[in-house]
This record gives structure tokens, sequence and C-alpha cells, in this order.
């Protein structure tokens, strides 16, 4: 009994004294739920690429504490359902230590839940809309929400274009759209800048005239959207079909390729708030950029650049956390650490800042970020100057 007790001992002596002297180490599991595939997949798969290139280069450079990050990637469809069952999977079977995504605040509704109930950090990158946070204290996001970039992006539309007054049209059944519309709504009041009429369209819809029609009528200086990009473009086009030549704001959600091309040159003049920009010309951002070019074949977009910084904003945290092998306790550890992170990364300088409590109880962090103004030149978002 004695001699079989010590020789089923021994491989597990070994093994730790292997990793005590740093010769094994052990992969860091980061589930990625992500909208790989249907109308979401435009910010999906670019976000997908952010979060690779930032592992492989983390990887490179010996990881964290020795240990490699290795991502689980699964594709949640930019679906509601499809998000809940992936969250699942990665928490209770792949056993990640921390979730990022999903694509769309819609989806992160419904799967943040899940992860704050098995205390799991869900890390957000591109879900933008009010309320996100307040699911719970494992709620974390370095997106910028709309409320702190739609002020900033229509006072400049106002100067630019000197704006009198504007119409508005917005998706109504989605989480991210409709919230865009209800800041769009606030800040224009704050702002005192009238609303000559306010249409709604549902997701999917494609023909926009009605609405148009409408909006042509009211004659206003500028048109405010509360879109998605493929959205987006089909209803720039179709004004200009009408004959308006009227300039747009909108927000992140119109920060994509797709925008381009199906708008094209139609889409100039489009005033967008980002916390990012391809000619913001820091040398992180610089680096980020060539590096994703090298490896991907095309230029990153705001999507690709908040993954990019979401990881080493983690891996930061995971600097400070000595893993214990006991995964509920290491997963409490990195939301402990998560908080104090501040970065210098492709977006420019990142710190979090709590969200405000709810019902007395702590909930998540929000990103404390500056916003910046992009206006649509030639196919492609350049500084507003």
């Amino acid at each position: 009994m004695q001699i079989n007790t010590m020789l089923k001992t021994i491989p597990a002596l070994l093994l730790g004294a292997t990793l005590a002297h740093g010769a094994v180490a052990a992969d860091i599991k980061l589930g990625v739920a992500e909208a790989l595939t249907g109308p979401a997949a435009k910010y999906g798969v670019a976000i997908k690429n952010g979060f690779t290139l930032a592992a492989e280069e983390i990887n490179a450079k010996g990881g964290v504490n020795g240990n490699k990050l290795a991502l689980v990637v699964e594709d949640e469809q930019g679906k509601k359902e499809e998000a809940i069952n992936v969250f699942k999977k990665l928490i209770f079977q792949d056993k990640v230590l921390a979730v990022f995504g999903p694509t769309l605040s819609n989806s992160a509704f419904a799967a943040d839940p899940i992860a704050n109930a098995a205390k799991v950090v869900a890390f957000g990158t591109s879900n933008t809309a009010d309320g996100i946070t307040a699911m719970g204290p494992f709620t974390f996001r370095n997106s910028v929400m709309e409320a702190d970039v739609l002020p900033v992006t229509v006072k400049a539309a106002v100067k630019h274009f000197g704006i009198k007054k504007v119409a508005v049209i917005y998706g109504n059944d989605d989480a991210f759209t409709k919230s865009g519309y209800d800041v769009f709504k606030a800040t224009l009041e704050q702002q005192k800048i009238p609303t000559t009429t306010t249409e709604a369209y549902a997701k999917g819809d494609v023909d926009f005239k009605a609405q148009l029609t409408k909006i042509k009528a009211g004659n206003p200086d500028a048109i405010v959207c509360s879109c998605l990009a493929e959205e987006a473009a089909n209803i720039i086009l179709q004004t200009r079909a009408l004959g308006m030549k009227q300039p747009f704001i909108g927000g992140n959600g119109l920060n994509s390729p797709k925008l381009f091309e199906i708008a094209k040159d139609a889409g100039d003049n489009t005033l967008m708030g980002s916390p990012w920009s391809s000619e913001n010309l820091t040398p992180a951002n610089k680096a980020f950029i060539a590096a994703f070019k090298t490896k991907f074949g095309s230029d990153p977009d705001q999507f690709a650049a908040q993954a990019y910084d979401a990881l080493y904003i983690v891996a930061e945290a995971l600097k400070n956390v000595k893993l214990s092998g006991n995964l509920a306790k290491d997963r409490d550890a990195l939301r402990e650490a998560l908080p104090a992170v501040k970065i210098d990364g492709a977006t420019g300088k990142f710190a979090f800042r709590a969200a405000p409590p709810v019902a007395g109880k702590q909930v998540g962090f929000d990103a404390d970020q500056e916003a910046i103004v992009n206006i649509a030149k030639g196919g492609k978002f350049v500084l507003l100057k």
C-alpha cells in the first residue's frame, strides 16, 4: 500500500518540481465569443483578428508570468440565443478564465448575466449601449459608451457644418441603436438643436424611402443616424437617390469598412465618434496598424483595435494574479485585478471607471477614454480638423 501510494505520488511531485523551475508553462484559457457569421460578422471577424494578433505578440514575448494565452474562439452569430449557448460552453465546459464578447449589445444583455452568475469576467470590446455594466460586478468593457461619444460628436458636427436643425432615424428593435437614439435625443435637447422629424425602422429593413421622404419634407441641416453600418449605408444611398445632400451624424456602429463597400463616396461628410482613428500616430497605434496589415493583409478598424487592447488589458491584470489552479479563485482574482489596470494602447490612454451602483450594489466597469471625431472623405474616415 505504501509503495503504491509513493509511486502514484512521484509523478505529481515531479510535475510540481518542473512547474516550479519554469520548464513547463500552463495555458491560460480565455474565451472569445464573437459573431463570425451573419450580419454582425463585419464587426466580429475584425474583433477576432485583433485578439489573435495580440495573443501572438504576448505569447512571442513569453506570455504572462511564463504562461501562454490560449484563445478558445466560438461563433455566437450575432444572435442572443447563440450568445447564451456559447457563454455556457466556454464557462462550464471549456472552463475558461474569462470570456470576451459578445459582439452586439443585444447579445450582451442576454449572455452577460450567465457570466455574472458564474462569477466569471465578461469583457465587452464592442458593447456601447447604456446599462451593459449594470448587469453585475463581473462585467467589464473597454468599448466607450455612446453616452460619452455622441455628445462630443454632435457638438463637433454643429460647429463644422453650422447645423441649426436635424432629423433622426434609428433602429428601434436593437439595444445598441435604441440606446444610441436615447443618447442622441438627450444630447440634442441639451444642446438645444431642434428635431424636424424622428423616424424608426426594424432590423432587416432594406427600403427606407417612406421614412426618408418624411425627413426630406422637413429640410433638416443634417441627419442623425443611430444605425449599424449596413443599414446606415443603404439609408445614405437612398437619401442621395432622393436628391438629399445633408451630412450624416452617427455612432461607432458606422465605423466599419462595410459602410464604404455599400455607400462608397455617397458616405462622404458622415461624422462619427470613436475612441480610435487610423490617423492617431502614437507609437502604440502605428505598431498595431503595421502588425495588423502584415498579418491580415488589410487595414484594421476600431473593433480590431479595441479587441487588441482588451487582451493587453487582461494580460496586464494577470501579471498581478498568482494563479492557484483553483478556477473559482483565479476567476475572482482576475476580477479584482482588472479595475486598477491602465495602459497606453492602440486606442490611446486607457483606464477603467466604476459604473454607478445599482440599488446600492457594486456593478461593473466602463471605459474611461476620450472620443475622437472622424469625418468620411474618399471612402474612409479621417480625423475631423
